[in-house]
């Protein structure tokens, strides 16, 4: 098994785009399968193994991804599919699976591609801030180019073909990972959740289905694939995220209004510890940094970097702190080394 290189700082961490101070980043995934082959549940390993070279002979002739760093993730070490998976770049799923089952890599990792997670294909777009659209536009892109090579599963009657029912259809999902503080130190965060799952929307954690929420931050995407077109699919989740940023920046106005002292108070209690701290955990630091960029977003903390704070919450999670330090940590040292990064990160 060999170890793949540290990647670069991802553009989709950029801090830029609009509303970047609320939306973290935007993303599209395509599910699609090749005609021939079984799903990739029952594909025997001969199998897999022909989708993968088949696919990555494909992806070698477009522009997209044709300069993509190739990863086998049965060949990879488990620190390295943590790794990958604490940028977003394969899904749980994919992390946990064996078989010749990869992933691709596009520059900036703005553009990626899963081979024989769920699906054959899962093409996934991501840019930083609000930018579904353009998101949308990057992997259909992709698509169009994979399909006039590659024979994708398709019915006149029922759209594209998946493995799961859910993502029949269109097989676009698309999803904001956003931070809504003001709405959780309001109480009104519940009634804004149900809401969202009422317009047929879901709410995951930052790392998708099956995590938790963490930090304040929550994953909002689309359910329904079969019956919408992709536009439909985009108008409604823009639709919808519009309205939860504008709850959240009237939220934010009650707060200041009514305690900003109360505010004042955790936000530079957090940037202080942060700032100062000496063994911290990646829960505790994502929850400071919620406060430190909720402090950023209305004002109080001026000169703080979101590109910087958007690094230091993914940098020092667990398999990033090992990669950097190029050797595997326990827990204790982990926290050391993390606090350490935090007041290097936040020096600047």
């Amino acid at each position: 098994m060999g170890e793949m290189k540290t990647l670069g700082e991802p553009a989709w961490l950029s801090g830029e785009g609009p509303e970047s101070q609320i939306v973290l980043s935007s993303r599209v995934r395509l599910a699609r399968n090749l005609v021939g082959y079984p799903f990739a549940h029952k594909a025997n390993p001969d199998e897999l193994a022909q989708i993968f070279e088949v696919v990555r002979d494909a992806i070698s002739k477009m522009d997209g991804l044709r300069k993509g760093q190739v990863v086998r993730i049965d060949r990879t070490t488990p620190l390295d599919r943590q790794y990958l998976l604490e940028r977003h770049l394969i899904s749980p799923d994919l992390a946990n699976k064996n078989g010749p089952r990869g992933v691709v890599i596009g520059e900036g990792e703005s553009l990626g591609l899963m081979i024989n997670e769920e699906d054959h294909l899962r093409i996934q777009g991501m840019f930083s801030g609000f930018e579904p659209m353009k998101a949308w536009q990057l992997v259909n892109s992709l698509d169009d180019g994979l399909s006039a090579s590659l024979e994708v599963a398709f019915s006149e009657n029922w759209g594209y073909l998946t493995a799961c029912p859910t993502n029949t259809g269109t097989g676009l999902r698309a999803s904001v990972l956003i931070h809504l503080p003001a709405l959780v130190l309001t109480k009104q965060i519940s009634k804004v959740l149900r809401g969202i799952t009422q317009v047929g929307l879901a709410v995951r954690g930052m790392f998708g289905e099956g995590t938790e929420v963490m930090g304040n931050f929550f994953q909002i995407s689309n359910q329904t694939t079969l019956g919408l077109s992709e536009r439909d699919t985009l108008d409604s989740l823009s639709r919808v995220t519009r309205q939860i940023i504008d709850h959240e920046k009237s939220a934010s106005e009650v707060l200041l209004k009514s305690a900003r002292l109360q505010v004042e108070d955790k936000v530079f209690r957090a940037f202080g510890i942060l700032s100062h701290c000496r063994v911290i955990s990646s829960h505790e630091v994502l929850s400071l940094i919620s406060a430190v960029r909720f402090g950023r977003t209305i004002g109080i903390l001026e000169g703080v970097d979101i590109r910087l704070l958007n690094r230091v919450m993914i940098e020092t999670l667990p398999a990033h702190l090992q990669k950097g330090a190029g050797e595997p940590l326990d827990q204790v040292e982990r926290d050391y080394r993390r606090a350490e990064l935090v007041r290097g990160l936040l020096a600047k």
